[in-house]
């Protein structure tokens, strides 16, 4: 039997013991700076399980959030959200909330069903009013549905186009968005905060989005070349939250009906059907739509194709600006993306774009070095 001696210096020994067994295991550049292990994703044609299009609506001034009174209907458009509609929908639909409340009417219509159409729905419906949901479709066949889901408000307008009043506007969506997200933040609506990496084709001049936003951003440092394990000389980190469309786009539907909503599915031809609703104030979240419902010339699309391959479990991290490429790890499959094609109306996905999209993250994941592999 041991002595109690022997026992207090085993105890003691301990601590040593596990030190050791740390040191020999893989170092802080094989781990986010959240502590999480950065695991190689696994790409290959044969892990491909899908592979699907869909169409951003774009204008190069940006979105529009205005009001727009005609005859006895107040008109509150909120479209045209680039490739931002997910990440700025809360935003956005608060400061269209903040337009109608200017009203005295406390009855509404939305026309659309994607992630502005939803979150715009919710905000009236909080603020007490009853509202109705006409949409042509429904989650799971919305623009919102074809999304990364990424929270970063980018390709949102062309810097050409700026003016002062949209960027007030912008930077008001953005700041209200941001919060509302991170009150959801948790797997009823599949929305958590990841690490982003991304590789920079030059050394960073501070002159990028993310510099400009960095409250936005946090854990926002540029990496050296022995902090990460990825072949690449300029690398980038920063947090953002990642919304899955296939797990919160439901859920908004479920928080829409519990309050009381209604959902009719109905196509418009022109804002004159519109007009033949019974309710007084009509939100225009109709996204690409609008281009035809209100005759808006400067929207457009923007074709973006993305292939999903297997869930990996394992991957929680994304990965951006890999020669136009990225990398988004859902539980629904890992997405693989890299298209912005302009004015292209098919959504029919290209092949050539698919074995360039799937090639070009297999060439820069057997690089990466994964020392659990």
């Amino acid at each position: 039997m041991p002595t109690r001696r022997r026992m207090l210096q085993a105890m003691a020994l301990t601590p040593l013991l596990g030190a050791c067994a740390t040191s020999s295991s893989p170092g802080a550049r094989f781990h986010s700076p959240s502590g999480l292990p950065l695991r190689r994703v696994q790409v290959s044609e044969d892990r491909v399980i899908r592979t699907i299009a869909g169409l951003r609506p774009f204008r190069s001034r940006g979105f529009v959030v205005k009001a727009d009174p005609r005859g006895d209907k107040l008109f509150i458009h909120n479209y045209g959200h680039g490739g931002g509609g997910i990440t700025l929908s809360w935003g956005t639909s608060h400061l269209a909330m903040e337009l109608a409340m200017q009203s005295q009417h406390r009855r509404c219509a939305v026309i659309g069903c994607g992630a502005v159409g939803l979150a715009t729905a919710r905000l009236m419906q909080d603020q007490g009013w009853q509202v109705s949901i006409y949409a042509k479709d429904l989650p799971p066949n919305t623009t919102s549905n074809v999304a990364g889901g990424q929270w970063s408000p980018t390709s949102v307008y062309d810097e050409d186009y700026l003016t002062p009043e949209f960027v007030a506007q912008f930077e008001a969506a953005m700041a209200h968005s941001y919060r509302y997200y991170q009150n959801l933040v948790g797997p009823r609506y599949g929305i958590r905060w990841i690490s982003n990496y991304t590789i920079l084709p030059e050394a960073p001049d501070g002159e990028a989005f993310t510099d400009k936003y960095k409250k936005f951003y946090p854990q926002h440092r540029d990496l050296g070349p022995d902090e990460h394990p990825f072949a690449a000389r300029w690398v980038r980190h920063y947090d953002t939250m990642l919304i899955e469309p296939a797990t919160y786009l439901p859920a908004m539907m479920e928080d829409f009906y519990t309050a009381g909503g209604r959902i009719e599915r109905r196509a418009f031809a022109d804002a004159g059907e519109l007009m033949t609703l019974d309710e007084p104030v009509i939100f225009n979240c109709s996204g690409l739509g609008a281009r035809d419902l209100f005759n808006d010339a400067e929207l457009f699309p923007i074709k973006g194709q993305l292939s999903f391959l297997l869930p990996q479990e394992e991957v929680d991290y994304i990965i951006l600006g890999n020669g136009g490429l990225y990398m988004f790890p859902r539980s629904d499959g890992i997405l693989l993306g890299g298209t912005f094609d302009r004015r292209i109306w098919t959504t029919a996905p290209d092949a050539d774009d698919t074995r360039r999209i799937v090639s070009g993250h297999q060439a820069f994941f057997n690089a990466m070095e994964d020392p659990w592999s």
